[in-house]
């Protein structure tokens, strides 16, 4: 019985071994399986490397693996390195067992503590993927975005690519295996302290010399050997610069004064001009009021022309001050950019830097030249340029314009209707009666330069309610307009007055020379006679009426007029 026992203990059975070697091995896989431990290269075969764990087979690693992106690995037969045991025996009955998966382990050891305090980490940038780079942490590969690769876009990334160098972790995430890493924030921060180092070495009046790295439209960045200063367009010089390009170029070396340093926001205003001498600097002995000086425009506004009289002074021609004849136009319709011109000094302020010019006081005043070469009582001629409520505006010599009231067109019509004599276009003659240089005004007359006029001859030579035989001068639309005799005043008879018919109201039945009888009805403002052939027929009918008897007694109106027409006819025989 005892031997029986003793044989069952000394010889297992075979499901007693079986259980004895899982349990063995069992306890070995827990031993290794998800952990990284330390093995041995005991072989190198093409392009893996076999490594000794102490488990009873042996695994093989690539070689890849134990280099650095971009790089050859440097192993040998008996180094010792790290690696992650993935499976104790595959199904060729060796080691599962990764040198990256080791490295990512150990990396995101260190990464989340050197994240937890804030701290730099090395890497390499091995890669290009949609949106940004990979970049390899010591085993762990993170993401760096395209916009945290440098502080102004990189068009080029290649020479940073497989380069040691430092990077700031943003966000981690072990579980889902993220990882955000940021080269600009390491630039901002070397930039900052060169900035806040460089700045506490200069100051305000300080002269240093710089390289252009940017050009705005408002003016040029300078690099003033790690920190940049603004160089604004209105101090590069005295004279007016209307681009910075036209006077710098990217990577030009200039020389330029510190004017103001802003220490807080870190921020310096540059000037070039202050090193050059302020041509304002005796501006107003210079020139002096009335002075005439040639310039150059430089600029047009709608308000007016700015003139460089020399570089660095320039004066304004206000629109007021650009023509004396051209009114309400834009600058540019007078003058050009680049032209030269002669201009006036009005006024000078040295202190606000301005100096106020005219052209038109450069040259002759056209309303004082006409003053002289036509006196009043000359005549002069001219085309109607236009025509308003209140008179006729005629062009002159000198490109002025002189105004004939509409008092002053013609004679025995009102001022209306001899505004519709004329038109727009049509060349005509004028006596000066007026001319107010100050005012820039010529007052004009058309008829005083008519025969017969009070101002060509005096008297009228007819009397209110007299009788007379007139010839027709000219035949217009509006009527006639007639002498008395051959040499007598002349006058109008209006198209109502020229019958008592609307037949006879026609002035196209009227010829120039053709004579008749009219009757005096009175005289306009300017004492002239008008008169009337309709008013005549009813003082002649009245008077019929009168010496040869009423229509009330019996005879007809006909009749009547018969009567007195003989006799006039008998008497005029006699």
């Amino acid at each position: 019985m005892n031997s029986m026992a003793t044989a069952a203990t000394s010889f297992p059975s075979r499901d007693d071994f079986a259980a004895l070697l899982n349990q063995s091995l069992g306890g070995e896989n827990e031993a290794f399986e998800g952990r990284v431990v330390v093995g041995t290269v005991t072989g190198i075969e093409n392009d893996l490397a076999v490594i000794d764990v102490g488990l009873k087979s042996e695994g093989r690693v690539p070689l890849r693996e134990f280099a650095a992106p971009g790089q050859k690995a440097e192993l040998k037969v008996g180094d010792q390195v790290e690696v992650f045991v993935d499976r104790v025996e595959n199904s060729a009955g060796e080691a599962m067992l990764s040198r990256d998966r080791a490295r990512r382990e150990a990396a995101w050891d260190k990464l989340e503590k050197e994240f937890e305090a804030g701290n730099r980490v090395d890497g390499v940038i091995f890669g290009r993927v949609k949106g940004g780079f990979t970049v390899d942490l010591g085993g762990a590969v993170a993401f760096l975005p395209g916009s945290q690769v440098d502080i102004r876009p990189v068009r080029d990334v290649q020479p940073l690519m497989d380069l040691p160098q430092p990077f700031q972790v943003l966000k981690m995430d072990r579980r889902r295996g993220n990882i955000v890493v940021s080269r600009r924030a390491i630039l901002e921060e070397t930039r900052a302290e060169q900035r806040s180092g460089l700045i506490q070495s200069l100051a305000e009046g300080q002269v240093i010399e710089g390289v252009v790295k940017n050009i705005t439209d408002y003016g040029a960045f300078v690099d003033l050997g790690g920190i940049d200063g603004l160089l604004h367009v209105t101090d590069i010089s005295y004279k007016r610069v209307n681009h910075p390009s036209e006077v710098l170029n990217i990577g030009d070396t200039v020389r330029v004064q510190i004017i103001r340093i802003n220490r807080e926001t870190q921020r310096i205003s540059l000037g070039m001009k202050q090193l050059e001498s302020d041509p304002w600097e005796g501006a107003s002995a210079k020139y002096p009021i009335d002075g005439v000086f040639r310039g150059r425009v430089t600029n047009i506004t709608e308000y007016g022309a700015f003139v460089e009289l020399e570089p660095g002074i320039e004066g304004l021609v206000h629109v007021s001050e650009m023509s004396w004849t051209k009114k309400n136009v834009h600058p540019g319709k007078i003058v050009s950019t680049s032209q030269e011109v002669d201009v006036k000094v009005l006024e000078v302020d040295g202190e606000k830097r301005r100096i106020s010019l005219g052209l038109k006081q450069a040259q002759s005043n056209p309303w004082a030249d006409f003053a002289d070469k036509h006196p009043v009582g000359s005549t002069v001629e001219g085309e109607v340029k236009n025509a308003t409520e209140f008179g006729l505006f005629i062009g002159l010599d000198g490109d002025v314009d002189g105004m004939v009231h509409m008092s002053d067109i013609a004679w025995g019509v009102s001022g209306e209707e001899a505004l519709q004599l004329h038109r727009k276009g049509e060349r005509v003659e004028a006596q000066v009666l007026d001319v107010d240089v100050e005012k820039e005004r010529i007052s004009l007359g058309m008829k005083q330069l008519e025969r017969g006029g009070v101002a060509a001859g005096g008297g009228t030579g007819a009397n209110k309610g007299e009788t007379v035989t007139v010839t027709v001068l000219e035949v217009r639309d509006g009527g006639l307009e007639v002498q008395i005799g051959d040499d007598g005043a002349t006058g109008f008879i209006k198209r109502i007055d020229l019958g008592r018919d609307r037949d006879e109201q026609r002035p196209e039945r009227f010829q120039v020379g053709q004579k008749f009888d009219a009757l005096v009805t009175g005289f306009d403002r300017s004492k002239k006679p008008t008169f009337s052939i309709k008013a005549l027929q009813i003082a002649e009918e009245k008077q019929a009426v009168a010496q040869y008897g009423s229509s009330d007694s019996g005879a007809s109106l006909g009749d009547i007029l018969g009567a007195a027409l003989k006799d006039a006819q008998s008497k005029t025989k006699k």
